[in-house]
């Protein structure tokens, strides 16, 4: 049986649209193989040849002086296509991410991306947990993930948060392992080496939330004494 490789990303731009001349400046990647992170991340900022917009810098904090030095986009292309080479992609909102990685890989004549090819959790949650919270801060509050770290967006941090929430999405059989060995000192645009995960550390949390414990108390109420399940609980 065949390992199976994802690669969870996430980026950063200065705007919404490509469509209307907005670029990417921020793409941050890990690699998971088999569920398990193996501590390998891609980070490269761009400059995006283009001032950055108030409102976006107002997201993610990164100006026009961060960017003067990066690379252009079709400097660091093949980079990034080697990295996701083999994987599937797994973003959350993925429509939105690809949209903007295949505006910038069509301009420098490099192969686009199928989006129907990509993983994407927003839509996972969705199925799961219609009508609740499910954007990232959201599916991280109701997993139980730190992001204390995350004051604002950046598109490594967004990705190892994004690997634990689509870990829980999975079943969480490996979820919450370490990966703090992405900002462990990996220069960016280079592939951080593979490292052993470390165990979960500690229970995963409940996921009901109060009003679904009340409702099941109350399901379990109307069964009656006799029910299975209320003898098995007082044994």
């Amino acid at each position: 049986m065949s390992d199976i490789r994802e690669i969870v990303m996430d980026t950063e731009t200065t705007g919404l649209d490509p469509a209307t001349g907005d670029r990417i400046v921020e793409i941050g990647a890990l690699e998971l193989v088999n569920h398990v992170p193996t501590g390998r991340t891609y980070h490269q900022y761009i400059n995006p040849g283009i001032p950055m917009p108030a409102e976006a810098f107002a997201v993610h904090g990164i100006s026009d002086d961060d960017l003067a030095d990066k690379p252009r986009f079709a400097e660091v292309a093949q980079a990034f296509l080697d990295f996701i080479e083999g994987g599937t992609l797994v973003i959350h909102n993925a429509p939105f991410d690809i949209k903007f990685l295949n505006a910038e890989l069509a301009a420098v004549q490099a192969k686009t991306l199928a989006l129907g090819e990509a993983v994407d959790t927003l839509q996972i949650a969705r199925k799961r947990f219609p009508g609740a919270q499910n954007s990232l801060d959201g599916l991280c509050r109701r997993f139980g993930i730190d992001t204390s770290k995350r004051v604002k967006h950046g598109a490594l941090l967004d990705s190892e948060i994004l690997a634990d929430v689509y870990l829980e999405l999975c079943g969480g059989r490996q979820s919450r392992l370490t990966m703090d060995v992405a900002r462990s000192g990996v220069e960016e645009g280079e592939v951080a080496a593979p490292y052993r995960a470390s165990a979960r550390p500690g229970p995963r949390p409940v996921l009901l939330t109060d009003a679904e414990q009340e409702q099941h108390a109350s399901f379990i109420a109307e069964m009656g004494d006799e029910a299975l399940w209320v003898a098995a609980n007082k044994e």
